[in-house]
C-alpha cells in the first residue's frame, strides 16, 4: 500500500519542505543534500509510493540500508527535507505526488519545490519563482519575481506542484538557471542564498559549494549521465513558447 512510513516521532509545527530529486544541472538534490548534512538532520520517514524503483540503497560508514527516497527532519527549525538518489518514472509521477502530497496535507507543510533550467553555465544565474494558492504572497516578500516567459515544470517535482495545484494547497517553486550538461554546484548555491534560506529560516554556509565544486561534479557524474539518458525522468523547467 502506498504510505509514507515515518520513523521517528518529532514535534514538527507547520514545517517548511524543502524538495531535491535529480534534475537539469541536479541543483535541487546538490541543495538538499548539503542541507542535510550541514545540518546534520535525522532520518523521519520513508517514501513508500507506488513506481518508485525498488532498490535498497547503502550510505558510506554504515550497514543499515535505506530506501531510495526519503525525508529528513530537523525539530528544532521546523524543517523536512525530501531527498531522492533516484529519479522517478514519468508514469508513475501522478501516483507519487498524490502519495506524497496526501502526507504533507496531513502534517500542514509548506513545499518548496525546486527545478533548474536550462542557461548558458558562465553566465550568471538568476532565480524565480511559481506558487500555489496563497503562497503567490511569499515571492513577493521575498523580492523573487516570476519567470520572464511562459513554461513548463516536468518530471515528479512538476507532478508535485500540479498535484498541490489540483488540491488548492500551498506551495512554492524556485527556478534557477542552471548547465543542463553537468552538475551545476553554483547554480546550487543561488537556489540556497537567495530562495531556501529565506523560506526556511536557516543560516547555512554555502561557500564550500564553489570551493568544492570539481569533487561534486565528480561524485554526481555517474547520476548526471543517468539523468541525460532519462531526460524526460528529470525534473526540469523548459519555456514552451507560446503557441507550443
Amino acid at each position: 500500500m502506498a504510505h509514507v512510513a515515518v520513523h521517528e516521532e518529532l514535534a514538527l509545527e507547520e514545517p517548511v519542505l524543502i524538495e531535491g530529486f535529480p534534475g537539469i544541472g541536479l541543483v535541487g538534490k546538490i541543495a538538499v543534500d548539503h542541507v542535510v548534512s550541514e545540518l546534520e538532520m535525522t532520518h523521519y520517514a520513508t517514501c513508500h509510493c507506488e513506481g518508485l524503483p525498488e532498490v535498497a540503497v547503502y550510505h558510506e560508514g554504515e550497514a543499515a540500508i535505506t530506501g531510495a527516497v526519503r525525508i529528513y527532519a530537523d525539530e528544532q527549525r521546523d524543517l523536512l527535507a525530501l531527498q531522492s538518489d533516484v529519479p522517478v518514472s514519468p508514469r508513475a509521477a501522478g501516483e507519487f505526488a498524490s502519495c506524497v502530497s496526501g502526507w504533507l496535507e496531513e502534517e500542514g507543510a509548506l513545499p518548496v519545490y525546486l527545478s533548474g533550467i536550462p542557461a548558458d553555465p558562465d553566465g550568471e544565474r538568476v532565480l524565480y519563482g511559481v506558487a500555489t494558492g496563497e503562497a503567490e504572497s511569499l515571492l513577493g516578500a521575498h523580492d523573487i519575481d516570476p519567470p520572464a516567459e511562459r513554461g513548463a515544470i516536468s518530471g515528479p517535482t512538476g507532478a508535485l506542484m500540479y498535484e498541490a495545484s489540483r488540491r488548492d494547497l500551498d506551495c512554492l517553486g524556485l527556478i534557477v538557471e542552471a548547465a543542463s550538461q553537468f552538475p551545476d554546484p553554483a547554480a546550487a548555491k543561488v537556489l540556497l542564498d537567495e530562495g531556501i534560506k529565506k523560506f526556511a529560516r536557516i543560516d547555512v554556509g554555502t561557500d564550500t559549494l564553489l570551493e568544492q565544486a570539481e569533487e561534486i561534479r565528480t561524485a554526481r557524474k555517474q547520476l548526471a549521465r543517468q539523468m541525460q539518458q532519462a531526460q524526460e525522468e528529470s525534473s526540469r523547467a523548459e519555456p514552451v513558447g507560446m503557441y507550443q
